[in-house]
């Protein structure tokens, strides 16, 4: 296979939540840019529609805005049901949705740090495995979940309190590890993306004037000097997506601009 050929992803569907904006908007550009068929999801649909309508005109591939709660698996369930009814099949599934909440960390209530597990590790779990299934039907996929580097660290109370969203990523950590063992026999790949700091909507606090001094430490703590930017997630998404990278499974790849190397 030519080098060129094996970044396309022509004929393939992918479904990415959390992709109407940020780090999931990122990716559903660059995968509608490699060929591939995107439906987008998330519990707001403003976002979503725009998306979907900037990446149909822009790359000339379909492109759907499906809602979704993540916190309620009817709502998976349902999602699933309407993916297939839209393009028949599911060749790549991007866990990118996720919450956080920030609050002092001895005082952070216990009904968010559910929250935060309900939504960022169980809600990827229930959808991971419906999508599954029909991979396997399908005779393989790919599946990429979006971890983080705090999966990997701890994080000042002043820059990111949010004490349980470290720990649910550390745990999408593993489970990318144990189902890329356990789906490799369906040729099914598991992989993650773990992000440093992106210049997202979730991030945007930090420009705040308020915030500068929080938005120096960050920026001076990453050897490259920046945040990382839509052009630094896509291409990786497509690497992972693609058959660039067909003799990868249990990776996490780190995407942080040097931060974790320090």
């Amino acid at each position: 296979m030519k080098l060129q050929d094996m970044f396309k992803l022509n004929g393939k569907t992918a479904l990415v939540t959390g992709g109407g904006r940020g780090i999931g908007r990122f990716i559903a550009t660059g995968l509608a840019e490699a060929g591939a068929d995107v439906i987008v999801t998330s519990r707001k649909m403003k976002n979503l529609e725009a998306t979907a309508q900037e990446l149909a005109a822009s790359y000339g591939v379909r492109a759907y805005a499906l809602p979704c709660d993540l916190g309620k698996e009817e709502d998976i369930e349902r999602l699933v049901g309407e993916a297939l009814d839209k393009c028949g099949r599911i060749d790549i599934l991007v866990n990118n949705a996720g919450a956080t909440w920030g609050a002092p960390t001895l005082d952070f209530p216990l009904e968010r740090w559910d929250q935060l597990f309900n939504i960022n590790i169980r809600g990827v779990w229930i959808l991971t495995q419906k999508v599954a299934r029909i991979m396997k039907e399908q005779g393989g996929g790919n599946i990429i979940n979006i971890s983080s580097v705090m999966g990997f660290r701890g994080s000042e109370e002043e820059v990111h309190p949010a004490v349980p969203y470290n720990s649910t990523k550390a745990a999408i950590n593993v489970l990318t590890m144990n189902l890329a063992v356990k789906l490799a026999p369906y040729n099914i790949r598991v992989n993650a993306i773990a992000p440093g700091f992106f210049r997202t909507d979730m991030m945007a606090y930090i420009e705040k004037p308020e915030f500068k001094a929080a938005h120096d430490a960050i920026v001076n703590s990453i050897p490259l000097r920046r945040v990382g930017d839509q052009d630094d997630m896509k291409a990786v998404a497509v690497f992972l997506a693609s058959d660039a990278s067909a003799y990868m499974t249990g990776h996490v790849l780190i995407n942080d601009g040097g931060l974790l190397a320090k």
